[in-house]
């Protein structure tokens, strides 16, 4: 008895400090009040539209009022059975995975350049001038890509005619599409990329690079034995959000930029979802779609998280 009573007044005891703890914390709660309650309405409240994806929904029924697709995974073979799944699939996966390999590695590069460069002016210079792009919408990237590379009146196909070549249609070609994409999305998300990097090596200690200099280490030396690992988990811990976001290509950069000509190579799905499942108010097959890709989202942060501990890296 006398036990029991202990451990309820340690219980008591206990729960007051923790109480106290968290109030003299009020500050810091209050600051993460709108964070928590921009993910709990946009977020995790909207998951519920998910059951969408297997009712044959109404918009005048609204979603309780909806009666269920019959079978349930309707839309979803409707999806798979449509004719351009494996080239909306296929674009899909291209483009990100080409986003992800060549827009990794520059980022990395930069902040490596600016973090050894002394002269203060300069490097400001080119930080503030690398992330200036990404405030740009795609709206005004595409007009400068038009400026650019218009086959009529781009200033790169007037300096290829100008030396005899042909003119290239690189906005409307199929074989030209895709570095496009990619290179304007490399371009606008290098400089500021590049911050999070910075932002990590200014916290490895300083006293690493005094005591290689010591050893008569060159700066190559240090950048592969000091810099890089310090922002191993940084680089590691990107890499899987990206892996999460795969299936997303970019739908504002694509949708702004592609054309009639270029369907067959820059077509993904949430291109496809919109013309096919919104602008035809088809909001079940949009949901089953969209349904798809967050459950391949999931499989793929899961799987690299867990090759990600081999390596002693992982987000949890």
């Amino acid at each position: 008895m006398y036990s029991e009573q202990q451990r309820g007044r340690n219980l008591m005891i206990n729960s007051a400090a923790y109480w106290r703890k968290v109030w003299s914390f009020r500050a810091i709660y209050l600051m993460l009040l709108p964070g928590i309650v921009y993910y709990i309405v946009y977020k995790y409240i909207p998951i519920y539209g998910l059951v969408i994806a297997f009712k044959d929904y109404d918009i005048l029924e609204g979603i309780l009022g909806s009666p269920w697709a019959d079978p349930w995974y309707k839309y979803f073979r409707q999806f798979y059975e449509s004719p351009y799944f494996s080239q909306l699939l296929t674009n899909t996966l291209l483009i990100s995975l080409y986003k992800l390999l060549f827009g990794m590695i520059p980022p990395i590069i930069l902040a490596i350049l600016l973090n050894e460069c002394r002269v203060r002016w300069l490097k400001g210079l080119v930080q503030t001038l690398s992330y200036m792009p990404h405030f740009l919408s795609w709206v005004i990237i595409y007009g400068i890509l038009i400026v650019l590379l218009s086959q009529n009146s781009g200033i790169l196909n007037r300096w290829i005619t100008d030396a005899g070549g042909t003119a290239i249609p690189f906005l409307s070609s199929p074989e030209w599409f895709r570095t496009v994409l990619v290179g304007s999305e490399v371009w606008q998300n290098l400089g500021w990329g590049a911050i999070i990097y910075l932002a990590t090596m200014a916290g490895i200690d300083p006293t690493l690079y005094e005591a290689s200099r010591v050893d008569g280490a060159s700066r190559l030396r240090m950048i592969w034995h000091i810099t890089l690992p310090g922002i191993r988990n940084v680089i590691v811990l990107l890499l899987i959000l990206r892996l999460g976001h795969l299936l997303d290509a970019g739908f504002d950069q694509i949708y702004i930029l592609y054309n009639v000509h270029v369907y067959p190579v820059a077509d993904i799905l949430d291109t496809w979802v919109f013309r096919t499942g919104l602008e035809q108010f088809n909001f079940s097959l949009a949901s089953a779609v969209g349904l798809f890709k967050s459950l391949i989202g999931l499989v793929l942060v899961l799987a690299s998280n867990a090759m990600a501990k081999r390596w002693g890296e992982s987000i949890w």
